[in-house]
């Protein structure tokens, strides 16, 4: 199991811009399909964008392509995800998993961080 850490959540403007952090402990975090996820008030997890072993694959939702980018570094076992021109319904706490499979299946990931609020206010 892998130990998840994110940061870098916080309040922006709408059009403004946020990169989420997710440290990761354990030697074998180059081994794992990494994840982000967001979950909005009443609303079930949804999938943000996922990044294979080597970061040759990346996968994202459709409400975030063009906008968000998510890319790892092996060597500070860590994932991030750029987040740009952020509109009101990217507000959510953003979470980051650790795992393998199916990329944007929340089941797919066996470890999750505590999660980082982003909020976009107008």
């Amino acid at each position: 199991q892998v130990l998840l850490l994110e940061s870098g959540g916080g309040t922006v403007q709408v059009g403004g811009s946020l990169r989420l952090s997710c440290a990761a402990s354990g030697r074998t975090f180059s081994s794992y399909l990494m994840g982000w996820f967001r979950q909005a008030p009443g609303k079930e997890r949804e999938f943000v964008a996922a990044i294979r072993l080597t970061g040759d694959r990346t996968y994202y939702a459709d409400s975030v392509k063009g906008r968000f980018t998510i890319s790892r570094d092996n060597a500070k076992n860590t994932v991030y995800l750029q987040m740009n021109s952020l509109k009101p319904e990217d507000t959510a706490v953003y979470y980051c998993g650790a795992g393998m499979g199916i990329p944007t299946t929340p089941s797919s990931y066996a470890s999750w961080g505590q999660g980082t609020q982003v909020t976009a206010t107008s």
